[in-house]
């Protein structure tokens, strides 16, 4: 009867709508998300292996698992404005772990590919509906709000991978990547009973006059730069950790469990920076916070071929985490400038976009590091991440 009464308030709990109750359901579907998009890079070796694959190869498989989730971003802002948070994040949920199941019968390269484009399909469609019901929620607090879903998401990035890898040693990759579609099911609900629709377009609106609006309120300057730097910094940060396993491997020589441990420390600088420039950005205002980001995270790109040894290669991999940081506060920037009416669809626009170029950041450092270069991918990262910065210095505060 215990069990049952307080299976029952916490059920009431989430139906009341509390803000704290969505945020748990949207951070921990977002930990979901992420992590397991990041398993894919991490047991990459494994699976390269196994099918034989070129680092080109392999990266094409990242930049699929990214460009099907850029193809749906707009579709999915679009969506929002229409259908509604709540059936979108359950949508996505669901849909996600069905993209993992399908790894059970990947027993080609190609059929892998397809597993991993079923999966970022199911993926797309929580970024956007994320982003928009965390700033309707959250007006107020809402650099402290992305920066705490951003955070598990960094979370589950860094703990799911070495799961996985740990899974993948005693069962194998695929069992490793569908073993968690469960795990989805259970957000899904969590999502039902939490998050409210709240559609914000007409019956009769037509997207052609959503499409317009949003284009005509992209063309501001201070959207442009936001969205040139996150372009920047989300390319780069794709092309870092779709490989850093694989360079850990076969240039450090470490094996593939140490490598993912490694991998993790990333993520865990990247969780614990998004706590501390979530409420700097609360205070002093993202674009500055953005800068110090940008030009932080560049140094230790350009020192990583330099540094030998496991713990140093751990503190770079950390201080090269801080990155992610910028994640949220750009989020929060560009959801926040954008017109209210149509801002799913100008979200769901600005992130096909920004993520499409992205999704290229792993073939291009697969092909050069085919072409035995790949110390110099990450020189070229880290001249890449200072471009950004000069993006979100020439960057306005919000009006």
């Amino acid at each position: 009867m215990a069990v049952t009464d307080t299976v029952r308030r916490a059920v009431s709990g989430l139906r009341e709508g509390h803000p704290g109750s969505l945020l748990g359901a949207v951070a921990a579907g977002w930990f979901l998300v992420l992590g397991m998009r990041f398993v894919v890079p991490a047991v990459l070796p494994t699976i390269s292996e196994e099918f034989g694959l070129s680092n080109a190869a392999a990266g094409l498989a990242v930049t699929v698992l990214w460009l099907t989730y850029a193809a749906m971003q707009f579709p999915t802002g679009a969506l929002i404005d229409r259908v509604g948070e709540r059936t979108l994040l359950v949508a996505a949920a669901v849909l996600s772990g069905a993209g993992l199941l399908a790894y059970f019968v990947s027993t080609t390269y190609a059929l892998f590919l397809l597993a991993t484009a079923a999966f970022g399909l199911g993926t797309g469609l929580y970024g956007p509906t994320r982003g928009t019901v965390l700033s309707r929620t959250f007006d107020a607090n809402e650099g402290t709000a992305f920066g705490a879903v951003m955070a598990a998401g960094s979370i589950g990035a860094a703990a799911l991978p070495f799961v996985a890898s740990v899974a993948t040693a005693r069962y194998g990759w695929r069992v490793a990547l569908g073993g968690v579609a469960p795990l989805f099911l259970v957000v899904a609900l969590a999502l039902w009973l939490s998050v409210s629709d709240r559609p914000t377009a007409t019956d009769g609106r037509r997207l052609r006059e959503d499409l317009r609006a949003a284009v005509a309120g992209i063309r501001q300057r201070r959207l442009l730069l936001a969205v040139a730097g996150a372009t920047v910094m989300l390319f780069v940060f794709q092309a870092a950790t779709a490989f850093l396993t694989t360079y850990l491997v076969t240039v450090k020589t470490l094996d593939q469990s140490t490598a993912g441990a490694v991998l993790a420390a990333l993520f865990v600088g990247g969780a614990v920076s998004q706590f501390v420039t979530g409420r700097l950005a609360d205070r002093y205002g993202s674009p500055p916070v953005l800068t110090a980001v940008a030009l932080v995270s560049a140094v230790p790109l350009a020192l990583l071929p330099r540094l030998d040894g496991t713990v140093a290669l751990a503190a770079g991999a950390a201080a090269i985490g801080i990155r992610m940081s910028a994640g949220p506060l750009s989020n929060a920037y560009v959801v926040d400038v954008l017109p209210d009416d149509v801002q799913g669809t100008g979200w769901g626009l600005l992130r096909s976009a920004f993520f499409a170029v992205g999704s290229l950041g792993s073939t291009l450092v697969g092909l050069l590091a085919d072409a035995g270069l790949f110390d110099a991918a990450f020189y070229l990262m880290a001249g890449l991440t200072a471009l950004a910065a000069l993006a979100y210095l020439a960057l306005p505060h919000r009006a």
